[in-house]
């Protein structure tokens, strides 16, 4: 919703403010098809070249995430958290019994209770893999957490790359707003010899290629770009926490000490009270009584 409100506020600002100025909508409205299509046209070319078809599919796709936000919210931290301790406590309790958790997750009765959790595969790859690496005694914290360390880091630049793209695609609306002012002074050029109104609506018609290459590279994409890439970085926090709460589990830690570790790790506006949490715990020991 605030994506929207950001947009509108954009729009009325500009337009709004050149129209309490004095200046007529008319020539750019005139313009801005002929204009819109050779900027627009040529940056969406531009992109296709510069990507592969993943990458392209993959970037259209996110751009929904400038309106809906972070995927993970203060609600799905806390289950993580619960998961985690329900995880840690059956493989202290039986080892054995842990193994049918992990290898189909999808049919656990742990991880079947946090369905949104259970519905991102690399969430769920990550707290498999590194209990099963548990289980055959790669446990070295230190090793295990270098490991989850070059592993989210190579998950988030692969994340990051739609705001990569989107970002160049804002760094070159400018130029190409210039190739269409530059277009539309040939035009002019080649009507020289009419009157001066035509002339001033002609270079008028120009200006408004630099002026839309301008705006949508700088109230636009650029914007897209920074929101995405906010995006995406306040989702790899819900990664970071599986590998907090793991890695202290390696370090031997009481279960509870481990849910504190990774609570503590939580970024504060997603974070969940001591108390809250501590309340959804009870209830989790409750329902495995």
């Amino acid at each position: 919703m605030i994506g929207f409100v950001g947009i509108a506020m954009i729009f009325v600002m500009v337009f709004g403010g050149y129209i309490a100025a004095g200046g007529k909508m008319g020539i750019i409205l005139k313009s801005l098809p002929f204009e819109f299509t050779m900027i627009g046209g040529a940056a969406a070319g531009a992109f296709v070249i510069s990507n592969d078809v993943a990458a392209i599919k993959h970037t259209l796709k996110d751009i929904g995430k400038v309106f809906k936000g972070p995927k993970w919210k203060p609600e799905d931290y806390k289950d993580l958290l619960c998961l985690l301790f329900e995880l840690i406590r059956q493989a202290r309790q039986n080892a054995v019994a842990l193994e049918e958790h992990i290898e189909t997750p999808a049919e656990s009765a742990i991880f079947t209770k946090y369905p949104r959790i259970l519905a991102d595969r690399e969430a769920i790859d990550l707290i498999c893999d590194t209990l099963r690496s548990a289980s055959m005694n790669y446990d070295d914290p230190h090793q295990v957490e270098e490991v989850l360390e070059k592993r989210m880091e190579a998950n988030l630049h692969h994340a990051q790359h739609s705001s990569h793209a989107l970002q160049t695609v804002a760094d070159g609306l400018p130029a190409l707003g210039i190739v269409a002012a530059v277009l539309g002074v040939i035009k002019t050029m080649g009507s020289i010899d009419q009157p001066p109104e035509i002339l001033g609506k002609l270079i008028g018609g120009a200006l408004v290629g630099t002026f839309l290459g301008v705006f949508l590279a700088y109230g636009l994409v650029g914007p897209f770009a920074a929101k995405l890439a906010t995006v995406v970085e306040e989702d790899a926090h819900f990664y970071q926490l599986i590998r907090e709460v793991l890695v202290a589990n390696l370090y031997n830690h009481s279960t509870n000490i481990c849910i504190e570790v990774g609570r503590q790790n939580t970024p504060s506006h997603f974070r969940p009270s001591f108390s809250d949490l501590e309340e959804a715990l009870k209830e989790v020991k409750k329902d495995a009584a």
